[in-house]
């Protein structure tokens, strides 16, 4: 059984995503192939220019993200104004499939399942293809038609995916630095209550640096780029971060709550809403109230507890594994194209 798994290299989200879906499909004695669509099938340099325009947006212009992010809701995966963006790379697409033959499609990320979903309107004979969609939000760019399956994390998204047309039947749930975390650092050394924390700064040494220093002689421990993160949720009682979907996804599966800061205009900002909605999550919009409610997780266990009820609600700690059961499944049914 061979599964291709189309990824992009925008945040860490879909990449981890696209491993853990690999990890469950070795599992099941079967061969996962991990493609970048945007370095692979559309150039590196493509890829690279993309990558940075996206990322100084996030960091200079939020609110122009903001704005694309709803205009792109707005349109549609198929609208003409988007000048065929959304389908970019769905011819060398199609030679991969012609070549690599597998049998089944797993997307994570909005651009390759458009572009399988145009490979499947032109007429092509295709493999099984199930969309893991990664964030907490309904958005249309996430609902190219046709798709066999969309796995989507929470009951409330799947409504919403069925509110806007998708068929019911193929809707299942299953599921650093550009955060605030020298806020996020700061309040933590404010606080007077007793306590230990742990700052994950990722990849960024300069800012690692800088956050160790003033932490120094603290009770705050900053650390750089971590391997297994799962480990320091499973020591937490709260975790403070932004709202990305697959951090959101992990600390669900590890029932640890959540206090949002600092999220992103766009997708993370739905993600948050729906935090929030769902019960899961504290969230402050600046650094008072990041400090107030910090000081009321800590030292309010009720709170927690009621964050953890919701938490056991929503969990589905074996989601990579249910997806690619779920593939399994529709190969047996289909065969092999």
């Amino acid at each position: 059984m061979l599964i291709l798994i189309l990824s992009a290299s925008y945040g860490s989200g879909h990449a981890e995503a696209a491993r853990s879906l690999a990890a469950a499909v070795e599992a099941r004695g079967g061969r996962a192939e991990v493609v970048d669509h945007f370095r692979e099938l559309v150039h590196p340099i493509f890829a690279r220019a993309s990558r940075a325009a996206y990322y100084w947006l996030l960091r200079r212009a939020p609110g122009v993200w903001a704005l694309a992010y709803g205009l792109g809701d707005r349109m549609g995966p198929e609208s003409p104004l988007s000048f065929g963006m959304t389908r970019v790379g769905t011819a060398r697409l199609a030679r991969l499939l012609d070549t690599m033959r597998p049998d089944a499609v797993i997307t994570v990320h909005a651009t390759p399942a458009v572009a399988m979903a145009a490979l499947a309107v032109s007429g092509r004979r295709l493999p099984p293809h199930t969309t893991a969609v990664t964030d907490f939000v309904a958005h249309s760019q996430w609902m190219p038609s046709p798709v066999d399956r969309y796995c989507v994390a929470a009951e409330e998204v799947r409504n919403e995916f069925v509110a806007r047309g998708i068929p019911p039947e193929r809707v299942v749930v299953t599921q650093g630095s550009l955060g605030r975390l020298r806020d996020v650092t700061r309040a933590l050394l404010t606080m007077e209550r007793p306590m230990q924390a742990v700052v994950v700064a990722g990849r960024d040494e300069r800012l690692r640096a800088a956050l160790a220093r003033e932490a120094a002689a603290s009770p705050v421990r900053v650390v750089g780029f971590v391997d297994d993160v799962r480990t320091l949720l499973g020591a937490a009682d709260l975790l403070v971060t932004k709202a990305g979907g697959m951090t959101l996804a992990e600390a669900t599966a590890a029932e640890v709550p959540l206090l949002l800061y600092g999220s992103l205009p766009g997708q993370e900002r739905g993600n948050e809403r729906f935090a929030s909605r769902a019960g899961i999550a504290l969230v402050a919009r600046s650094r008072g109230e990041l400090r107030r409610l910090l000081d009321r997780a800590v030292g309010d266990p009720e709170t927690v507890e009621r964050l953890q009820g919701s938490l056991r609600r929503l969990r589905r700690p074996d989601a990579a594994q249910h997806i690619v059961d779920l593939v399994v499944e529709q190969i047996a049914q289909r065969g092999r194209p």
